[in-house]
């Protein structure tokens, strides 16, 4: 099977993972994923496997095969996985579970390498650019920083108090964090500049950016600077994008027929790919706020997406 240059994945809860070509819509293979439903996607930095999050075990697929396989299963999470994520070499991955855990895996070996524990289900966690330090989000309302080399919780947040905090994003340079809760709000904070640590968060807005759930929020990548955007998935249908110079209203890109669970931006940061209970994912355009395709063929909610268009890293 030829690498394609531009891999895009969504997983529904008809229990199947699809991938598409990018530019056509076209559905070029389907992965059964019977076991559980499929909560996060996301694809190694060399595009070679897409890790699936489910109950309560994480798989990882190979991309450029047809078997209908995983190459290998994670499984000692006891509930949803509904974070995962890799580490800028692809050497180990991380996640989080409402089972209260952040876990580390090494995927050059077997097993769980490290274990954190939130005291709450974990709903997001992301990894700063410096690559030593993951932040965790939970369904009380807690926003842990977990550092790696320490290997202890370094810092605690709790924005508002019992409002689950869905989703999390950190900028590319490790200047912004910003996080999204239940109650449609946007928490951000700036992050202390020419520090080691990340652990100084200094409040810098609070954004009132949907009435309904933010589902997922997220932050442009490098290559679209200058321009610098905050993306917010919503159960209000809508997804917003929002200036970060100011928090200012960009765009409402609306075309969504129910709740839009995920969002992910193209490497430029020139299109954003959504996943919506609608069935559908969308590919829409950030300059003109259009939808320019609609990826049709599940059958239930479609829950998350993964799009790698960038590079692979350079072997060092």
């Amino acid at each position: 099977m030829t690498q394609p240059t531009v891999i895009l994945a969504t997983a529904s809860y008809d229990h199947t993972i699809r991938f598409w070509e990018a530019k056509s819509g076209r559905c070029y293979r389907t992965i059964q994923y019977p076991d559980s439903q499929v909560n996060r996607l996301e694809i190694t930095p060399d595009k070679r496997y897409l890790a699936a999050a489910g109950n309560p075990h994480i798989r990882l697929f190979d991309v450029n095969s047809n078997t209908t396989q995983p190459v290998m299963s994670y499984d000692s999470h006891t509930n949803n996985v509904m974070a995962v994520g890799f580490q800028c070499d692809g050497n180990w991955m991380y996640s989080g579970s409402e089972d209260g855990t952040v876990k580390i895996w090494d995927l050059r070996a077997p097993g769980c390498q490290r274990e954190y524990e939130s005291r709450a289900a974990v709903n997001t966690v992301v990894l700063h650019p410096n690559q030593t330090e993951l932040i965790s989000g939970d369904q009380n309302g807690n926003i842990r920083v977990w550092d790696l080399t320490a290997n202890s919780c370094s810092c605690e947040l709790v924005p508002e108090v019992d409002t689950a905090v869905r989703s999390l994003t950190v900028m590319w340079d490790g200047t912004l964090v910003v996080a999204a809760n239940n109650h449609g709000t946007c928490y951000v904070w700036r992050l202390q500049r020419g520090t080691q640590t990340m652990t100084n968060f200094e409040p810098l807005h609070k954004l009132q950016a949907h009435k309904g759930y933010i589902l997922k929020c997220l932050l442009s990548p490098e290559f679209c600077d200058p321009h610098r955007y905050l993306a917010t998935a919503s159960s209000d249908h809508t997804v917003k994008i929002w200036n970060v110079d100011g928090f200012t209203l960009e765009k409402t890109l609306m075309g969504h027929q129910r709740w839009v669970w995920d969002c992910v931006f193209s490497v430029d940061g020139a299109y954003l790919i959504t996943a919506s209970s609608d069935t559908t994912a969308r590919l829409w355009s950030m300059s003109t706020g259009e939808d320019i395709r609609v990826y049709q063929g599940h059958h239930k909610a479609t829950i998350c997406c993964a799009l790698h268009d960038g590079a692979e890293p350079t072997a060092s």
